[in-house]
């Protein structure tokens, strides 16, 4: 038992989980983790690990390892990435500002990866409303309910799948819970919803030669190296 709780077994499963996820596409944490763990102990050091969280990495452990992966297997080509994402994710947001959309997720923070998708909350009380609205923008697009845990109680929400050279996915939302702070799954720190005037801000701070040129162009840099990923 002893073996499993080390710090190096830790660390180890982390950096399997974070490899699954980067090479693999395994897009949940808690799969990754379960997959690493039968991987690197066996099926029956895994099987008698996986479902004690104690002994298993963090979501921010894997987060970190995950973060040196993508440093070293793309570099620089992060950073033009996360431009083009955060550019998209703003030309979107403008498109459905009558759903007062919220950037959260990896494009908020900064931390893409090949895989990533734009992860946008918008509000209504009608999602035939939404679906509408996507259909005269001309978007392809599909719907999916997904159960979601608030607080104690589960809770179905829809979520709209589209492709604009990386994945964006709509979660639909009523009007109350604009204001209804969730928690995230990585650290459990509050999740920072950007509204579009602040994903701005954050677009001319942070890439500031970037985003100057599409102002003077209204074309978004490199974006023609990312789409070969566009599956469409």
């Amino acid at each position: 038992m002893k073996r499993q709780q080390s710090p190096e077994l830790r660390q180890t499963l982390a950096q399997e989980a974070a490899r699954l996820m980067y090479e693999e596409g395994v897009d949940q944490y808690l799969n990754a983790k379960r997959i690493a763990a039968k991987r690197i102990l066996g099926r029956t050091g895994g099987k008698n690990i996986r479902y004690r969280p104690q002994f298993l990495p963090s979501n921010g452990e894997i987060q970190a390892a995950l973060r040196e992966i993508v440093q070293f297997s793309e570099g620089e080509f992060s950073e033009q990435r996360l431009f083009a994402m955060r550019v998209i994710a703003l030309e979107t947001m403008l498109s459905l500002q009558q759903f007062s959309p919220r950037l959260i997720g990896s494009v908020s923070t900064g931390h893409v990866r090949r895989g990533s998708d734009i992860d946008l909350h918008v509000f209504s009380e009608n999602i035939d409303e939404v679906e509408r609205y996507l259909t005269e923008l001309g978007w392809r697009f599909k719907t999916k309910e997904v159960t979601i845990r608030v607080g104690g109680e589960y809770r179905d929400y829809t979520h709209i799948y589209y492709m604009r050279v990386f994945p964006i996915e709509l979660s639909v939302y009523s009007y109350d819970e604009i204001r209804v702070t969730q928690r995230s799954s990585t650290d459990g720190k509050p999740i920072v919803r950007l509204k579009a005037s602040a994903l701005e801000r954050l677009i001319a701070e942070e890439h500031s030669r970037e985003w100057e040129l599409y102002l003077a162009t209204s074309e978004i840099s490199g974006l023609e190296l990312f789409k070969v990923e566009d599956p469409r």
